[in-house]
C-alpha cells in the first residue's frame, strides 16, 4: 500500500525521485520547478514528457489544489507511477504529472493558499464581475467568520449548534448549502474565499495548461481532492459542463459512483478548475476530445450532520487561524482537521486506493490510454 507522506518535503522528495522512473520509459521527460514570491522553500513541481513519436494523447494527473488534500494526492499519484505508468505508450502518449499545486497549505496543514484563497474559486478569467455574485453569503457572514479567538471545542460547537437551525431554517437547507459552498469574493478572511486576483499558483496552472494541450488531438485530466462524499467512498465528480450524464459516465467507466458538479448531485462552485478548463478547451481548442474529472474520497460522510461537522471545522479552522486559539483548543483542532481532509487510518487508506485503482482502470481503458 502506497504510504502518505509525512511533510510537504518528504513528498517534494518522492516526486523528485520518481523523474528517474518516468525516464527510463520518457528519456525526455523533465522535471520543472516553479518558486512562489517569497516562499524559496515552496515550489509548484511538475514532470512533463512529451510522447516519442506521435502527439496522439496527454494524461494530465494533478494533487493539492487544497494544500492539505496533497497529502493523500501524493498517495494516489505515487499509485498510478507504480502501477499504470509502465501500462501507457510513450510513443503516442505525453504526459504531465503536478505535485501540489498549493504548496504553502500543503505544509501549513491549510486547504487555502498563503493569502487565504481557495484556488478552487479562483480559476476564472475576471474576478471583478465575481464580486457581488453569491449575495447570500454577506447575511451569513457573522455566522460563518466570527472575529473571535478559538478557546473552547466543547462550548464554540454548542453556541454554532443553537444558531444553525434558525438559519437553515430562514434560508432553506440548499440555500444555505449553496451560499457556504459557492465561492465568495468580499471577504478575504472568510471561508471559501475566491481572492480579489487571479493567484499566482493558478496563473501557473494555466500557462501549463495553454503549454501541454496545445500540442494533442485527445486529453485527459484527473485531479485529486478529499473531504466530501460518502464516507469511506470515492466519488468521480464531473464539471457542470461535461455532457455525458453521471449515469452515462458510470457505465462508460465501469465506476459506480459519479457525480455532476451541480446543486442537484453534489454542489456548485465558481472558479472551479475543472470546469475553468472545460470553457478554454471549448473556446480555444474546439476540436480537440477531452474528460476531466475530480477524485473526491469521502471523509465524514453526507449526511446533515456530516454537513454540519465538515462546515463547523471549516469555520474554526479559519478562525483560529485569524484569531488564534487556546494550545488545547488548537491541538483539537488540528485533529479534526486532519481527518477531514488528510485521514491516515490504514484501512481508510486501503479502500481509497482500491477505489483509486478501480477509476484508473475503467477510465485509462475506456479513454484508450491502456
Amino acid at each position: 500500500m502506497t504510504s502518505i507522506p509525512d511533510t510537504y518535503e518528504q513528498s517534494r522528495e518522492r516526486f523528485h525521485d520518481d523523474l528517474a522512473s518516468v525516464r527510463y520509459l520518457w528519456p525526455v521527460a523533465r522535471l520543472n520547478s516553479h518558486s512562489l514570491p517569497g516562499q524559496d522553500d515552496l515550489s509548484i513541481d511538475w514532470i512533463s514528457a512529451r510522447a516519442t513519436k506521435r502527439k496522439d494523447k496527454l494524461l494530465i494527473l494533478t494533487t493539492g489544489e487544497h494544500g492539505i488534500e496533497g497529502y493523500v494526492g501524493s498517495a494516489m499519484m505515487q499509485l498510478f507511477l507504480e502501477e499504470y505508468l509502465s501500462r501507457l505508450d510513450p510513443a503516442d502518449t505525453g504526459l504531465l504529472l503536478v505535485h501540489i499545486i498549493n504548496p504553502w497549505g500543503m505544509k501549513d496543514h491549510r486547504r487555502v493558499n498563503a493569502s487565504n484563497v481557495d484556488l478552487n474559486r479562483n480559476f476564472v478569467k475576471e474576478i471583478v464581475p465575481l464580486i457581488p455574485s453569491n449575495p447570500d453569503y454577506a447575511p451569513l457572514d457573522s455566522f460563518l467568520n466570527p472575529p473571535r479567538p478559538f478557546r473552547s471545542p466543547t462550548l464554540h460547537k454548542l453556541a454554532l449548534i443553537l444558531r444553525l437551525p434558525g438559519l437553515m431554517l430562514s434560508f432553506g437547507i440548499a440555500k444555505f448549502r449553496a451560499a457556504t459552498l459557492l465561492g465568495q469574493y468580499r471577504f478575504p478572511k472568510g471561508v471559501y474565499f475566491g481572492g480579489q486576483e487571479i493567484q499566482e499558483e493558478t496563473l501557473t496552472m494555466m500557462e501549463l495548461y495553454r503549454e501541454h494541450v496545445q500540442e494533442y488531438a485527445q486529453v485527459l485530466h484527473l485531479d485529486m481532492h478529499t473531504g466530501y462524499g460518502p464516507r469511506d467512498r470515492m466519488t468521480l465528480v464531473n464539471s457542470c459542463h461535461e455532457k455525458m450524464t453521471s449515469e452515462e459516465a458510470a457505465r462508460r467507466f465501469g465506476y459506480p459512483l459519479v457525480a455532476a458538479a451541480t446543486a442537484q448531485e453534489f454542489y456548485a462552485i465558481q472558479g472551479d478548475m475543472i470546469d475553468y478548463l472545460y470553457t478554454f478547451m471549448r473556446e480555444e481548442f474546439p476540436g480537440k476530445r477531452f474528460y476531466a474529472t475530480t477524485f473526491e474520497f469521502g471523509t465524514f460522510g453526507e449526511s446533515l450532520w456530516d454537513n454540519i461537522r465538515e462546515l463547523r471545522t471549516m469555520i474554526f479552522e479559519n478562525r483560529a487561524h485569524w484569531f488564534g486559539a487556546r494550545p488545547s483548543a488548537r491541538a483539537w483542532l488540528a485533529r479534526e482537521f486532519d481527518k477531514l481532509y488528510c485521514p491516515i487510518e490504514p484501512a481508510w487508506l486501503e479502500k481509497a486506493q482500491a477505489d483509486t485503482r478501480q477509476a484508473f482502470e475503467g477510465i485509462l481503458k475506456a479513454e484508450g490510454y491502456i
